[in-house]
């Protein structure tokens, strides 16, 4: 089997992990890099990612997470975090990267600073915050596939209370909110799920082959 299929096979949303067991640091960072050269809409990364290996803050986020075990049990916790709202300073901080990194003139990339801008700043407050959790949630699907290649069991999760995620880790005041939670580790030994056949939508169902 193709070791892309092999790897998305293997991979489920573990329920259990061994506590016992932490990701490297090495891996951890491989991780990291993946998730920081994700794809997202004009190249903005409107999102922050805090990684958390601390036990005493996993514990303060497990009542506010369903009581879920993985938020204890995981190597890492990492929480995406979109922002709220924005003005012309996401434009223009990027411009300033993209300038610094490709060598360019500032001037030379106003017209599509301009260009993003209109797009954008004229969206609601409501419409930009959907947006930006849906970058974050292309950053997710990033490093869970390439934990998946490094044999890092992921559980995404939603089943959180975001607000009070946001209070525990002093979001507000940052402009962000949490859009979404992946626990990383490995998965335990006690874990049924792992053995259970994955399931899917057939190929005739979920594709359509225009041609």
């Amino acid at each position: 089997m193709n070791n892309i299929i092999e790897n998305r096979t293997w991979r489920y949303a573990t329920k259990k992990f061994d506590n016992t067991k932490k990701v490297s640091e090495e891996n951890l960072e491989l991780l990291l890099e993946a998730t920081r050269l994700s794809a997202s809409s004009y190249g903005l990364q409107p999102y922050h990612i805090f990684v958390i290996s601390d036990q005493e803050t996993k514990e303060k986020l497990k009542p506010v997470s369903w009581g879920q075990s993985q938020l204890t049990d995981a190597s890492h916790v990492i929480v995406f975090a979109n922002t709220t709202d924005f003005g012309e300073e996401l434009v223009d901080e990027y411009l300033q990267n993209v300038s610094s990194t490709r060598n360019i003139p500032a001037d030379g990339l106003k017209a599509y600073g301009d260009f993003m801008k209109s797009k954008l700043l004229e969206l609601s407050p409501e419409t930009k915050s959907v947006w930006t959790a849906r970058q974050a949630y292309i950053a997710l699907g990033n490093v869970m596939q390439a934990a998946a290649e490094l044999k890092i069991d992921t559980c995404p999760m939603e089943g959180i209370e975001n607000e009070a995620y946001n209070e525990i880790l002093g979001l507000t005041e940052k402009n962000l909110n949490t859009a979404v939670v992946l626990t990383i580790g490995y998965r335990s030994d006690e874990d049924a799920t792992q053995n259970y056949a994955k399931v899917r939508k057939s190929k005739e169902e979920l594709f359509t082959l225009i041609q």
